[in-house]
């Protein structure tokens, strides 16, 4: 018997990531899927606040990182939306802002537990130009590693990090050991020297001053985006379709290219684990055969992924695009199976 394996929900996940990171203070306003990310954390007993909203908690975290503490929140559909100003501020100011999103669907309020319709508001919401690090797990243990990957990731690259997942995950009991899980941390550590005097701007009146700071963490984002992206790729040395999907979904198009496997269609699985930056390369190197004919993008939305696959594909790249979209709405291994013999 494994004494080590225990049995978690993926909010009680997301709380030991973050304690494991040695996050040292949230801040936060309840929303669901993500309550209980904040209540868990407020029952460690470690410093938190609920602020008077999701625009103030957002602030708090861009406040905390500034004096050297590893800070973060948790949220999701309009308190995602109202986040995107201090998440823009952390962007432009670079820096190691770090939140845990369950995304939401619909307008306002909307419906409260799934969707993949946060994609473009993660990758490129606020006004800045998107350099905002995205992951996006399909598994408890991703959410986990995940999450400890984006606060260390935040400080050694100084970028503000989202884990893009939803209420499925985050309610989903697995059994996990984490003790198996060797991840060394990054340390918060002071953005600026404490003896010195720095004019750190969080708004610049001329435009050549904005343009100047956009271009520099341009040229950084470029440097550091290799190392970062990453992809789950699967059974594509003869796939003739290659199935394209994130996050919980997926998971199920995982399953679902096996099961096309063992019934004789050469299906290939490609999974974007980083959002931004975008595996452009990994999926650039699977056309380099002439046997992929077809990609189908697979999201629980109206086509937010395949937009940002059509736009990383190269353009060099000929092949055909199909779309399996069903917004709001989970999408199981049989659909999945139903839609590809059937096209």
């Amino acid at each position: 018997m494994n004494n080590n394996r225990k049995f978690l929900y993926g909010h009680e996940l997301v709380v030991q990531a973050c304690l494991d990171a040695e996050a040292e203070v949230m801040y936060g306003y309840p929303i669901t899927p993500t309550c209980e990310i904040l209540s868990g954390w407020i029952a460690t007993g470690k410093p938190s606040l609920q602020t008077e909203d999701e625009i103030a908690a957002g602030f708090a975290v861009c406040g905390a990182v500034l004096a050297g503490q590893k800070a973060f929140t948790a949220s999701g559909g309009p308190g995602h939306i109202l986040l995107q100003d201090g998440m823009s501020m952390a962007e432009g100011m670079r820096l190691p802002f770090v939140i845990i999103v369950g995304q939401r669907g619909g307008p306002s309020s909307g419906t409260v537990i799934y969707s993949q319709q946060e994609v473009m508001l993660a990758c490129f919401g606020g006004n800045g130009e998107g350099l905002r690090l995205v992951y996006s797990p399909a598994t408890s243990r991703e959410l986990y590693e995940l999450t400890r990957q984006a606060f260390n990731d935040a400080w050694q690259y100084r970028f503000p990090a989202i884990v893009l997942t939803d209420g499925y995950l985050l309610k989903m009991r697995s059994g996990i050991n984490l003790a198996e899980i060797k991840i060394e941390n990054v340390p918060a550590h002071q953005l600026v020297p404490e003896d010195k005097i720095v004019h750190w701007p969080n708004i610049y009146t001329m435009e050549e001053e904005l343009n100047e700071q956009i271009n520099l963490a341009q040229k950084d984002w470029d440097e550091i985006s290799p190392p970062i992206a990453k992809a789950e790729i699967l059974e594509t040395a003869d796939a003739e379709i290659l199935l394209i999907a994130h996050g919980i979904v997926g998971a199920a198009v995982k399953e679902a290219v096996k099961q096309l496997r063992k019934s004789g269609i050469k299906a290939g699985y490609f999974r974007p684990i980083t959002l931004r930056p975008f595996p452009k390369k990994d999926l650039d190197n699977l056309f380099m055969k002439d046997n992929l004919k077809k990609i189908i993008v697979i999201e629980s939305s109206s086509g937010q992924l395949a937009r940002i696959v059509r736009e990383q594909l190269a353009p060099e790249i000929a092949v055909g695009f199909e779309y399996l979209q069903k917004p709001g709405l989970g999408i199981e291994v049989e659909e999945i199976i139903d839609f590809i013999k059937n096209n």
